[in-house]
């Protein structure tokens, strides 16, 4: 080791510079402790919250020869009597500063040489099943708010060597950890060397809202009210999605995890199609996908043929509005769908043991309560209720949330123009899909481009022994998997 390689010329030059990073005394949680490593002098300085205290305790005063060594060199003396194999040495001052920030042990020797011991311990919580993906059958571990351990989750699952986590950090200030997890050989290089492009041109001083803020920042999506890629914190999906060829993209702090590319048939998709025999999985799927659509037409089909019941056959002469309101029956239907929107937010901020108590009140006493008085009609409350029901089948939070907007606005142009704006509404927001192509991957993939065999997987849930190709979208440079 040569004088160049020192960090500082003394322990207390390591002092000075520690306290005016973060300040003498200012923060309760930064520690500067002056320790012996045998007989060694080093400072050592660490993050209280973000290391295993007892590991550095056992570390220190266990990790010793057998018998005293007789070395004269300050290096071959702190690695003799520090044989950690979680040890580095840092030759850079703005090194050992991310070390501390990011929970390493930084210790300064006497003469000013600097190393960097891994005794991290984030706080967080145990795997857990997450609450939007529940399955009847399958695991029940979730990810959680470490990076490190949601690797673990997947590793566990794909063992293979050419699994890669390529590690990134993003923002001036926040320096948040960013993964870009995906296989070697598999995942498309030039999808990969877009991500990583991309995340080079991040200037900003954090990403608070970690991996939706990461969204915004990678795909530009504006204004856009549909997900750009598919969130999930169930690691058996995750790991389904890298054998495919897709990328995903663990950020630090947060349960869920990026997979790009999507398509809008990737957010329909459940774990549990994939837990239950071929036939089931399909007949899941097939209901899955007509509740979707149900879930944007129902409400407009049934106010075109309540306004216009010449349109109906006599089969269905019994939809309409039987009890009249006073409130134009647009209006009803208008607030019928955003409040139970209301209700969602209500019930998502309320505390759980008030949360029943307050479904009963909202849905049962004030719904009966409007329809007695003559604000809704019985009609309107039903088809309200059964849209929020087949929003709600919907695996992706937010893909659900985009089909209620794209409901409302459908609902406008049906009241202004009649069945031609249910139409034209329909067709301009078919033509709007088609032209989304997040990462260059078609939207609307495989309907729109036309491939017949990906969309017959896409309706069907083949059996597992003729699952044989990776989907053409993510373009994998291996498609045959058996």
């Amino acid at each position: 080791m040569t004088d160049k390689d020192k960090l500082f010329n003394s322990l207390e030059e390591a002092v000075n510079f520690l306290n005016e990073q973060f300040g003498d005394g200012e923060s309760f949680d930064v520690s500067l402790k002056h320790l012996f490593v045998k007989d060694l002098p080093v400072l050592c300085a660490y993050i209280s919250g973000l290391v295993d205290g007892i590991v550095l305790t056992q570390l220190l005063s266990n990790m010793l020869p057998e018998e005293d060594v007789d070395i004269e060199d300050e290096k071959e003396y702190f690695e003799a009597y520090f044989n950690y194999q979680g040890r580095s040495e840092e030759t850079k001052r703005e090194a050992i500063l991310l070390a501390i920030l990011s929970g390493q042990v930084v210790f300064i020797t006497k003469s000013g040489y600097g190393y960097v011991a891994e005794i991290r311990s984030y706080p967080g919580r145990t795997p857990e099943e997450p609450d939007n993906e529940k399955v009847i059958r399958g695991s029940r571990d979730g990810f959680i708010e470490g990076i490190s351990q949601n690797a673990a989750l997947i590793r566990r699952r794909i063992r293979n060597s050419n699994l890669r986590f390529e590690l990134h950090k993003i923002s001036e200030i926040g320096q948040t950890d960013v993964a870009l997890a995906f296989i070697k050989g598999i995942a498309n290089d030039e999808t990969l060397d877009k991500l990583r492009q991309r995340i080079g041109q991040i200037h900003h001083d954090g990403l608070t809202m970690t991996d939706k803020s990461l969204e915004e920042w990678l795909f530009k999506q504006k204004f856009h009210p549909v997900p750009f890629v598919r969130y999930t914190e169930r690691p058996d999906i995750t790991a389904a999605h890298l054998l495919e060829g897709h990328i995903a993209i663990i950020v630090d702090t947060s349960p869920s995890v990026i997979i790009v590319p999507a398509t809008v048939f990737h957010l329909l998709q459940h774990a549990e199609e994939y837990r239950q025999a071929p036939l089931v999985g399909t007949f899941v799927r097939f209901m899955r996908y007509f509740g979707a659509i149900m879930g944007l037409l129902l409400l407009p089909l049934w106010y075109v043929f309540a306004t216009n019941p010449s349109l109906l056959p006599d089969a269905l002469s019994f939809l309409g509005e039987k009890d009249k309101s006073h409130i134009p029956l647009l209006l009803q239907v208008f607030v019928g769908d955003v409040g139970i929107e209301f209700l969602r937010m209500a019930a998502i901020h309320t505390p759980s043991p008030l949360s029943t108590a307050m479904g009963l009140v909202a849905g049962v006493i004030i719904g009966q309560i409007a329809i007695d008085v003559g604000l809704f009609s019985s009609e309107v409350v039903l088809y309200t209720a059964v849209s929020a029901i087949l929003t709600f089948i919907i695996p992706s939070y937010e893909l659900g949330i985009s089909i209620k907007i794209f409901r409302l606005m459908l609902l406008i142009m049906t009241g202004i123009w009649g069945v031609n704006g249910l139409f034209i509404g329909i067709f301009l927001l078919f033509t709007y899909l088609c032209s989304i192509r997040p990462m260059q991957a078609p939207y609307l993939w495989p309907l729109i481009p036309f491939f017949p065999k990906a969309m017959l997987r896409v309706l069907i849930r083949f059996p597992m022994t003729e699952d044989a190709l990776r989907p053409y979208v993510v373009d994998s440079k291996q498609r045959k998997r058996s």
